[in-house]
Order: C-alpha cells, then sequence, then structure tokens
C-alpha cells in the first residue's frame, strides 16, 4: 500500500549542525502512527518538514508517492496536510469562532458570523467542550486552547492530521472526547500522526511506532510489538530504573505557614504546612485551584490571609515581594510566562537576577559566567547559546527556566507542572533536581496533573477540591485511590490519615 505522506531519506541541517539523519518515516490512510523520542530528538523538526514549515536539505517528501515540495505551510495545508502544533497558534483577542474559521472566513459579500458560530459549536460539541464560541481566546484556560486547536484542524478537510502532544494538558474527560475524534478520523481514512510523552497513550493509540533518537531513526515497531518500557529504553538508549528519587527526611522546622488563604473566586480559607528539606504535592482536578493557589502564594494574583516564611509574618503582594522574601514560583506555561522565546539563553537566565549583573550596565562576562554554570549543573543542551530559546526543545526549556530561578536563590520553590510536555529521560533529570534542593535544605511545592509524579516525588499530598483543600494524605497512604476519592469528593481528611493544617 502506498503511503499518503512519506520521509524518505530526509536530512535537516540548520548551518552547518545537522538535526535529521536520513529519516524514513510513512504514514498511511485510516492508520495512527507515533513518532517518539527525547526531547532533542527531532520529532518537532519532522513534523514542521512534513507540514512545509520547514524544507529538507536532503532527501524528499514523497505525496501519494510522488515526489511533492511545500513552499510554506499554506501549501501543505491545501494538500490536506493539518499540523496541530504543541505552541498554539491562536489570536488572543478574537473570538475562539474567528480564530477556528481564521483565513477561511465564512460569507461571501459580507462575514457569516453566525455560521462560524454555529459550526464552531457543533466541533465543540463533537469535543464534549463547554467553551463559548464567542469567547476570547485570552480568557481560556490552557486546556481549552488546546480544545480550540483541535476543533480549529477538525474544521479542515484533513487527508493527513499531525498533532504535536495534544493531550499534554488536557483534562481526563477531555483526552477521552480526543480518543473519540482520533478513532473517527482513523475510520474514515485520516492518516494521523502524534508525538506524546506520555507512552500509555502511545499504547492505547498507535497502530505504528518510530521512535526518534538524536535525529536518527532507532527502531520501528507495530502496535503490541513494544511494551512502555521498551519504548523508554529504545528512547533514551539506556535501562530506566530507580526513575523517581529516593525521598527524604523533612525537618521538622515549618519553612512556609499559610493560614486562612483566599484568592477571591478561586481558592477559599487554604491553610497548610511546608517543612524545611520537604517536597509537598498539591494535586487535584484541573480547575480545583491548585495553579491560583501557588500564583497568590508568589503575588501574582489578589490574595488574602497570613503567610509565615521562617515563623516571620510576610506580605506578598507582588512578585517582587515573594522573591525578596525567598519564594519563587515556576509557572506552568513556560512558553507564554516563563520564558523570553526569541532572546538568548543568557538573556533568559539572568532576567529575574539582573541586579546582581549591573544596575547600570550589565556584566555580560558575568552572565555568561552564570550560563556556564547553569549548564552543568542542570545540563541544558543547545547546539549554540545564541539560539533564541523557543528553538529549544521542551525539556531544555524547562531545565532553563528552573536555573533562572535558582539563580534568585529561593529558599521555597513552587513549581507548576514540572515535566509538561517533558520525555520521560529528561523526567528522571528534573525528579533528581528537585531531590537535590531539597537535600540541600531547600522545601519545594510541586503541583502536578500527573498522579504518578505527585506519588513519586512529594513527601506529602495535599488534594484540592473546588477551590479548598479536601484533606491530607501521608506515608503508606498516598496511593491514587485516597488522592482520587479526595479530589472527586468522595474521602475525608479523617480516612487518609492526616489533616492539612
Amino acid at each position: 500500500m502506498t503511503p499518503v505522506l512519506a520521509l524518505d531519506g530526509v536530512t535537516k541541517s540548520f548551518g552547518p549542525i545537522e538535526v535529521l539523519h536520513g529519516i524514513d518515516l510513512a504514514l498511511y490512510a485510516g492508520e495512527v502512527h507515533a513518532l517518539i523520542g527525547e526531547n532533542g530528538a527531532g520529532k518537532s523538526t519532522i513534523m514542521k518538514t512534513l507540514g512545509g514549515f520547514l524544507a529538507p536539505t536532503g532527501g524528499q517528501i514523497l505525496l501519494d508517492g510522488q515526489p511533492v515540495t511545500f513552499a510554506s505551510s499554506t501549501e501543505a495545508e491545501a494538500a490536506g496536510i493539518i499540523v496541530i502544533h504543541q505552541e498554539f497558534n491562536l489570536a488572543q483577542d478574537l473570538s475562539v469562532a474567528a480564530n477556528v474559521f481564521l483565513g477561511r472566513e465564512l460569507g461571501h459579500w459580507r462575514l457569516d458570523h453566525r455560521a462560524m458560530r454555529e459550526a464552531t459549536a457543533a466541533l465543540l460539541e463533537r469535543l464534549h467542550s463547554k467553551i463559548s464560541p464567542d469567547a476570547l481566546i485570552r480568557d481560556l484556560s490552557v486546556p481549552d486552547r488546546q480544545m480550540v486547536e483541535i476543533a480549529k484542524a477538525l474544521s479542515r478537510d484533513a487527508r493527513v492530521l499531525i498533532m504535536d502532544e495534544p493531550s499534554a494538558v488536557l483534562t481526563h474527560r477531555e483526552v477521552g472526547a480526543l480518543y473519540d475524534q482520533v478513532e473517527r478520523l482513523r475510520n474514515a481514512g485520516v492518516a494521523l500522526m502524534f508525538c506524546s510523552h506520555r507512552l500509555d497513550e502511545v499504547t492505547h493509540l498507535a497502530d505504528r511506532v518510530t521512535v526518534l533518537r538524536d535525529g536518527s531513526v532507532v527502531r520501528k515497531a507495530m502496535r503490541g510489538e513494544l511494551t512502555e518500557d521498551g519504548m523508554a529504553t529504545a528512547m533514551v538508549g539506556r535501562e530506566l530504573t530507580d526513575f523517581f528519587p529516593p525521598k527524604g527526611d523533612p525537618a521538622d522546622q515549618p519553612a512556609l505557614e499559610v493560614r486562612g488563604l483566599n484568592v477571591p473566586g478561586k481558592v477559599h480559607d487554604a491553610s497548610f504546612t511546608l517543612r524545611r528539606g520537604e517536597v509537598l504535592g498539591i494535586a487535584g482536578l484541573v480547575g480545583a485551584g491548585r495553579t491560583e493557589l501557588a500564583e497568590g502564594l508568589a503575588g501574582l494574583r489578589r490574595a488574602s490571609g497570613e503567610i509565615r516564611i521562617d515563623g516571620k509574618p510576610i506580605s506578598i503582594r507582588t512578585p517582587r515581594d515573594a522573591a525578596r522574601a525567598g519564594l519563587a514560583y515556576l509557572t506552568e506555561d513556560r512558553k507564554e510566562a516563563g520564558l523570553l522565546l526569541t532572546k538568548s539563553l543568557r538573556e533568559n537566565l539572568t532576567l529575574a537576577a539582573l541586579e546582581k549583573f549591573g544596575r547600570i550596565h550589565i556584566d555580560q562576562r558575568a552572565e555568561q559566567a552564570a550560563l556556564d554554570r547553569a549548564i552543568q549543573e542542570f545540563d541544558i543542551r543547545a547546539p549554540s547559546r545564541d539560539l533564541p530559546v523557543g528553538n529549544l526543545s521542551g525539556g531544555n526549556q524547562q531545565k532553563l527556566l528552573l536555573a533562572k530561578t535558582m539563580l534568585t536563590q529561593p529558599r521555597i520553590i513552587v513549581i507548576d507542572e514540572p515535566t509538561r510536555g517533558i520525555d520521560v529521560g529528561t523526567k528522571q533529570q528534573i525528579y533528581a533536581f528537585i531531590r537535590t534542593l531539597v537535600a540541600q535544605g531547600h522545601s519545594v511545592i510541586v503541583i502536578s496533573s500527573e498522579l504518578s509524579e505527585v506519588m513519586g516525588l512529594a513527601d506529602r499530598v495535599l488534594v484540592m477540591r473546588q477551590g479548598r483543600i479536601a484533606g491530607e494524605v501521608t506515608g503508606d497512604e498516598i496511593n491514587e485511590d485516597n488522592i482520587v476519592r479526595l479530589a472527586m469528593g468522595v474521602g475525608s481528611s479523617e480516612t487518609t490519615g492526616a489533616g492539612a493544617a
């Protein structure tokens, strides 16, 4: 059978650096193809090449078995090749409906807004989403923006649909809706390719798997031929043992005490303690108030209540107040709120601590020395230090964000979704970094939608529901059943061993 779209011996170089080495890959009608590999393995470059965003340096692209050249993504879309990027491509100040039909507006003499709203509503209903077609993109959450991207893709007549981490920010219900659409499109004869770091998702969806490492294909397999462990080993080139580092022994002294914290409309009467040298997990469903709690602590949202750091009452009204008190927050959205994607590694690293490098003139030599240390300490991998950060893999962006945060020398670090969109090898590195921090005496709060991550990292877990702390689980009580019960409102702190005070 002739593939709908294929790469034949494709190479890709950026200047003197070759990042793809002789890639052979085929996408067939009515088949789901998973492309997996560590961050930086070349997955995004392959997707951009297939979608007309990048031209191959060598080899060729084949459409229905015939060589083809796409001068732009517009030409690829005209051929029925649609890409859903991990980085959202949405106009912030336009409505959902306007984004779905942007560049393909309905109407002859004037725009038919009603028809576009109705069509958008139907697409969102297929995805079991309650987003209003009239809502502005800037007012939507990250998961809702992902659903808009998926709806936009479904609105096109795709022969090939390429998805980069489509479920990374979705709730369980939304993931189920996405899977339903993947099955519908497969049955309709669409060729689908997706990248995912969720290996259970690959096992569930993929008919065919291609594993990349360092820009080369290292393994191809059909459904059932590779276990999740086998995929992980092929991706990183080694066995992944002791995925989570051993847990520590936190001190009894409190590093952070929070009493009656309120974030208007989002968090209600939250009270808890974080001990020195402790990893405190915060779990809960999307929308439970986890991120809003963290942003209230960090001065990013208006909040009231009592906060004590090392026993001293602290007033935090701005992020600068938090930094001065020794508290730092790593955002869940590194691309929009954490890093300047068009700037270099050096400029991003030192941005939050510029006063250390001069008040009038910036000491760039000192900045370069700090970058040397960060690259070594956090294993940041980039072909060039002058490369815009937006061109780094997600894992290296996250490691840079962590290095940037630690340059301010905080004692308390709140990390929101520490490994979202990151491969298994880099996840292991991030987990080791976190454990190193607490071993050095720092205290860390980890917010994560991945229960395995919370359970594997945290010494204690707080569970939030509807803006409130529903309970706490500790020790041997840290398991999926107890956490889910609290998150769903069918458990209590009494049933899980300890309170949250």
